[in-house]
């Protein structure tokens, strides 16, 4: 892929920054990712995955705002503008970008029953973002440890009247512990929303999370603090399946694939850092976490590599080998960048899913050296609040005693049940089995 960039220029103003040796080398060394890798033999195991005209696209741009309340339609208006010049920018230097997005500072987080926002205000931010094919985050809509037993009603109602807008809520810090009343909250969240509809995804705008810091790219959990910002997630799995090809060990595949992500997220990092300075706003850098799409397959990567299906041993040592040379890239990173593993966006996680190749102790056993936590999982639909309570409880946990974000968006399937194979009128989900909950 040949990256071109083009001239960038303050609003209102003539100023360019100079790029650094570093940027220009960075450029070059896209060029050179960018050319085939020798491929290896599949086993029978392992479907072909088409390859995409390019491995890697950007999956969000997503600017964090501080909003002064629920009437502050201004301040989401800029950070939409800033938006809309940066996407064209990167459209401009080679990038197919597929969203654009907005996370606030917490408009509800530390509010009880009788002071929560009316939801005609929420409306108002939701058919802003909605006109510009944007998409918007609120942030956590409880932040402290308390069981709120009408917030999932509230939650529910949300779902109903707007589209575009996620949320969260927090059930586990570094500084605080396990929320556990707050994990009380979250599960009756998650099953109000479940019968907003008859499919059950609504959760897809929600998750519970735990030890997600502010600034993350990646919804539904993302929100804001601090100055207006930056911040880039990619959909970039297809890079490390293009590693991976012809490495000789878990050794090499780890070299191969640091030597791919710095060339090919390098140049991103540098126009990142560049297009921040000329909107005069601050720059968090790119979430390395390496997101899926339904042609960009996680878990055909992790196959190539394993040359095993998804779930068999070495998995997790695939996890953890993928987790370390993320963890260690010399960009500006910001958010999870950890391994993604969004078990209904992803066709070959889906597919092993369906084969009982792994199951819901398996990814919170991968949880443990990778970078989200339970992502799309979907579960009986009558499964109660407090199984999803015990579920996020582990979750929550992990977070704690590992000190890292991670997160839990589970869909209970109204009338499935486990083993069921589900299915979705959503683009971006695939189908697979009903996993067990309990």
């Amino acid at each position: 892929m040949q990256v071109t960039i083009p001239p960038i220029t303050e609003s209102g103003a003539g100023a360019r920054t100079d790029w650094s040796r570093r940027d220009v080398l960075s450029v070059v060394a896209a060029g050179l990712a960018t050319a085939e890798l020798p491929r290896v033999a599949r086993s029978a195991a392992m479907p072909a995955v088409d390859a995409p005209r390019h491995p890697m696209r950007i999956r969000t741009i997503t600017a964090g705002v501080a909003v002064s309340g629920p009437d502050d339609v201004e301040a989401l208006d800029r950070a939409l503008a800033r938006l809309l010049r940066v996407r064209k920018r990167m459209q401009d230097a080679g990038f197919e970008v597929q969203t654009i997005r907005v996370a606030t500072t917490p408009l509800v987080a530390d509010l009880d029953e009788g002071k929560r926002l009316a939801i005609g205000a929420l409306e108002k931010f939701d058919a802003a973002v909605a006109a510009e094919n944007a998409i918007l985050s609120i942030g956590p809509i409880l932040a402290v440890d308390r069981f709120d037993p009408a917030l999932g009603a509230w939650a529910a109602e949300l779902a109903r009247r707007t589209k575009q807008i996620s949320f969260s809520v927090t059930v586990a810090s570094a500084e605080h512990g396990i929320y556990r009343s707050a994990i009380r909250s979250a599960a009756q969240v998650i099953a109000d929303l479940s019968r907003v509809d008859a499919t059950g995804s609504a959760n897809f705008r929600f998750a519970a999370a735990a030890s997600v810091p502010a600034g993350t790219p990646f919804f539904p959990v993302a929100y804001h603090q601090g100055p207006d910002s930056l911040a880039f997630g990619l959909e970039s799995a297809g890079l490390l399946q293009r590693a991976f090809e012809g490495a000789a060990d878990f050794d090499d595949a780890a070299v191969r694939l640091r030597g791919v992500m710095e060339a090919q997220l390098g140049p991103i990092d540098a126009m990142g850092s560049q297009f921040a300075a000329a909107e005069r706003v601050q720059y968090l850098g790119i979430d390395t976490s390496p997101a899926p799409g339904m042609d960009r397959s996680i878990g055909a990567a992790i196959e190539t590599l394993t040359r095993q299906p998804f779930g068999r041993p070495s998995t997790l040592q695939a996890c953890a080998t993928i987790t370390a040379v993320l963890k260690s890239l010399s960009i500006r990173s910001c958010g999870y960048s950890g391994l993604m593993l969004p078990v209904l966006e992803d066709p070959i996680l889906a597919q092993r899913g369906r084969e009982r190749c792994y199951g819901m102790q398996e990814l919170l056993l991968y949880s443990t050296v990778c970078g989200t936590g339970l992502d799309v999982v979907p579960i009986p639909g009558d499964t109660g609040a407090d199984v999803i309570g015990r579920i996020i409880a582990d979750v929550a946990t992990l977070a704690y005693r590992l000190r890292k974000p991670l997160s839990a968006r589970l869909f209970p399937v109204p009338g499935k049940a486990s083993g069921d194979v589900v299915r979705f009128d959503d683009a971006r989900l695939t189908e697979t089995r009903v996993f067990e909950a309990g």
